[in-house]
């Protein structure tokens, strides 16, 4: 196995640069991992593949306005600073540009939008590739000055940030979206309950890993970065008797499906239990899933790790093709782009 052979071409015109006026007005390619078969759909035609037996797990997180700018005392040399995640008060893992320049001991004085000084922050610890330790004068107001943190493809400004937000995001901590769950709307959430479904939600905050493709040749030598995970015990245990009892599991986006894969794998006996940790899993092929029996997901970046858990999930030769067909009926890709249901 190597990193290559999750690489395909992406004609640039199909990279979504801006969300549907309306959110479930996206496309959604079906496929089914039992016959290869391919459909296409509009996203709101998800209910018609759901039974009243199932179980959704969405990703609850929300996006932090985690792209600060600043400029050092010493130089006053600008630096852009992205969050990352938190590891105590006031200091955060974060991703440092240009890197190379911000040695440790280097303070930074952040402004807000009129460049007025807000918070001082000094560098405590260097990683590589741009990764710092930060510790900052007071995090509560890293909020105020701080901007949402759209991915590099994309290149149109977001005129409404609320569209890189789930409708149902509730716990802080994300640098990017859990990009799937950008195509439910209050009213389809309502029309899936009412058929029966259940819907639960799980927490996984986004981290480093969506910005960077693998770039080691076996992709068994890339380091994934940790991301704070958490199942409630409730949740926990609605998950363990939907497995026993045969009901089938569709995780919305593979955030949900590294958490819930994550805790079912140091399980004795596959089942599910409350959680509230560090979560590291790396899904390539040959993984063996416990708990997801479907998924939706968007489509996503050559030689990602998302790439490759899809893969894992449906086969490499079938996403092949499924990619292909994508790309030849012109879907939209990556966080504003179109969806698929993997049954």
């Amino acid at each position: 196995m190597h990193t290559n052979d999750f690489d395909y071409k992406l004609p640039p015109e199909l990279i979504a640069q801006k969300p549907l006026e309306l959110r479930d007005s996206s496309r959604l390619l079906v496929v089914d991992r039992q016959n290869g078969s391919i459909e296409h759909h509009q996203f709101r035609d998800l209910i018609s593949f759901l039974n009243n037996a199932d179980v959704m797990v969405f990703n609850d997180s929300r996006v932090i306005p985690a792209r600060l700018s600043g400029t050092k005392t010493n130089t006053g040399g600008n630096v852009e600073i992205l969050l990352l995640r938190r590891l105590d008060m006031n200091v955060w893992e974060t991703l440092v540009k240009p890197g190379r320049r911000v040695k440790t001991g280097t303070v930074l004085e952040l402004t807000d939008s009129q460049r007025n000084s807000i918070v001082t922050a000094k560098v405590i610890t260097e990683g590589e590739r741009g990764i710092r330790t930060i510790r900052f004068s007071d995090e509560s107001l890293l909020s105020d000055i701080g901007e949402v943190a759209l991915p590099p493809y994309i290149h149109e400004r977001l005129q409404n940030p609320n569209r890189y937000q789930t409708v149902y995001a509730d716990q802080k901590g994300s640098v990017a979206a859990p990009t799937a769950g950008l195509h439910f709307t209050p009213e389809l959430l309502t029309t899936i309950r009412q058929r029966g479904v259940k819907c639960l939600f799980v927490t996984l905050h986004v981290g480093l890993d969506t910005f960077r493709p693998v770039q080691e040749e076996n992709p068994l030598k890339h380091k994934i970065h940790k991301e704070y995970g958490y199942i409630s015990a409730a949740v926990a245990s609605e998950l363990s008797q939907a497995k026993k009892e045969g009901r089938r599991v569709i995780c919305v986006g593979t955030t949900s499906v590294r958490l819930v894969e994550a805790v079912a794998l140091v399980s004795s006996d596959g089942s599910l239990h409350t959680f509230d940790g560090w979560v590291d899993l790396f899904i390539l092929p040959g993984h063996q899933f416990r708990v997801v029996d479907a998924m939706i997901t968007n489509f996503h970046l050559p030689k990602s790790t998302l790439l490759m858990l899809v893969s894992a999930f449906a086969g490499k030769e079938l996403i092949d093709r499924v990619y292909q067909t994508a790309i030849a009926k012109k879907y939209r890709f990556y966080s504003f782009g179109d969806a698929m249901l993997i049954l």
